[in-house]
């Protein structure tokens, strides 16, 4: 697996009132294939998701991936982490589903024959051969999530980083997504609220308030949350 590396990676940023801290300096290495990532909404786990592909740069301390650093080689490195946000539709830009997968392909095949049919390809592999030239806007929230996640597969990055994909879907949706990330051959970096889902990850974060509070296996990392948060409310 790739080596994610956070070496006391921080995030601060300023505020009306002065700086706000979203993620305390944090140093991890993440190389097990499925790593789960989970926390209240605000904890940070999002920040430290964004800091794996650059979309955000670390204030304190460096993130490398592969040994690469982020904030030096954010090209390179975003070619090898795939990032898949909450809501497609922050993803998917193109009128019809075959565009929006070419899009993704645009700087892998130049030829556009070719890179037609490599879209048609991908879609066909996710399911979604039938809605090739459907406007994306016609498709289910289940639909678009996986067409958005085909966009990211397209490319054959080394890691996929999933930012709740599965919030806004139903369950068989949930499911359906959830078992296809889980299944990947790339490395998986997977923030969910589904519980169930974080527990079958290799190892599994637990963020809170900026900072790391528990690290380990998926089901006694999601014990540790549900205990902690049952003691808050008592």
């Amino acid at each position: 697996m790739p080596a994610l590396t956070l070496d006391a990676a921080g995030v601060t940023v300023a505020t009306a009132d002065g700086e706000r801290v979203l993620l305390e300096p944090t140093t991890l290495s993440l190389t097990e294939r499925r790593v789960g990532v989970i926390g209240a909404n605000g904890s940070g786990k999002s920040t430290m998701a964004r800091l794996l592909n650059g979309l955000v740069t670390p204030t304190t301390g460096r993130v490398l991936v592969d040994g690469l650093d982020v904030a030096e080689h954010g090209a390179e490195v975003r070619r090898r982490v795939g990032f898949c946000f909450t809501d497609p539709a922050a993803q998917l830009v193109m009128p019809t589903c075959v565009e929006d997968v070419e899009l993704s392909l645009r700087r892998f095949e130049r030829d556009p024959a070719a890179r037609r049919r490599r879209a048609l390809e991908v879609l066909e592999r996710h399911g979604l051969a039938e809605h090739a030239h459907q406007s994306v806007h016609d498709l289910s929230g289940g639909q678009r999530q996986l067409l958005a996640l085909a966009g990211v597969l397209a490319t054959d990055p080394e890691v996929v980083v999933a930012d709740e994909p599965t919030t806004l879907l139903d369950l068989a949706n949930s499911r359906r997504v959830g078992d296809l990330l889980l299944s990947l051959p790339q490395q998986l970096v997977l923030l969910t609220h589904d519980l169930d889902l974080a527990a079958r990850c290799d190892r599994v974060l637990v963020v809170e308030h900026g900072r790391v509070v528990a690290d380990g296996p998926g089901p006694e990392s999601v014990a540790a949350y549900v205990d902690a948060v049952d003691r808050a409310h008592r």
